[in-house]
Order: structure tokens, then sequence, then C-alpha cells
């Protein structure tokens, strides 16, 4: 929204961009005084005020720069934040996690009835299972 709103008015903020920055590092003051230091640009219009300091939206107009300002914050923080999080918290389990933790206790269930341990050291049987003859392994080295 930000981006938007800044290609809107993009040569007149490239004008008045480097003419602020430009009175910004002339204009350095010690002076308590606030009013002292502070000069119209060549931007900004006379009946606007004179210690207004752009929030980089648009550089002209204090009215349209705080517009800009509050409707981006709104939108990035409100909208973004805020209902992309309640729609992050409530969104559909899409891992699955609570579909296999009511098929584990399922299969807990089962397997007490039928009086079978609940972890089975064998999950597949061993007379399924087809190794190697120890002439096949001969010239293998094994790491354990």
């Amino acid at each position: 929204m930000a981006a938007l709103l800044k290609l809107r008015h993009m040569p007149v903020m490239q004008r008045c961009a480097w003419n602020h920055i430009n009175k910004l590092s002339r204009e350095i003051s010690t002076s308590k005084k606030n009013s002292d230091s502070a000069t119209a640009s060549a931007c900004e219009s006379s009946t606007e005020d004179k210690n207004w300091v752009s929030y980089g939206f648009d550089f002209k107009s204090k009215e349209e720069d705080t517009n800009a300002h509050h409707s981006s914050f709104f939108f990035s923080v409100t909208l973004c934040l805020v209902f992309g999080g309640f729609a992050w918290a409530y969104a559909p389990d899409v891992h699955m996690r609570d579909w296999a933790q009511r098929e584990a206790f399922l299969e807990l269930r089962r397997r007490e009835k039928a009086g079978l341990p609940l972890i089975d050291p064998n999950y597949i049987n061993p007379k399924s299972v087809s190794l190697p003859s120890e002439s096949d392994l001969s010239d293998v080295e094994i790491i354990i």
C-alpha cells in the first residue's frame, strides 16, 4: 500500500526529497527556540505548518502525507497482523497432526482390547524377512 502511494507522487517526491534533505543538512541549529530554526521548503506551500516533518509518503501536502501514513499502518497492522494471525491460528490442520493423534489412540485401544502389547517390538513379522547368507556378507565390511 505504501509503495503504491509513493509511486503516485514519484516525480514530486524526487524533487522535494532532495530539497528536503539539502535543507535539513544546511539548517542544523543549536538554538533552544524551535521557531528560530524552522523555514519553509520550496516544496511546501506557505499555508502549511513550518515545523511539519513528512512521514515520507508525500513531501508537498501534510494532509496527503498523514492520510497515506495512517492508511498504510492501518492496512499493515490491522489487516495483515491481526486478521493474518487469526487466519493462521484457526486454519485447518494441513500437516494432519490431529488425524495422526486420533489414529494412534484408536490403535492403542484396539491393541488393548486384543490383549496385544501396546508397542510391538517386531513391527514386521520376522518370518517374512529374508536376510542375506553369511557367504554373501563375508566380503562386506559391516560398521555398527
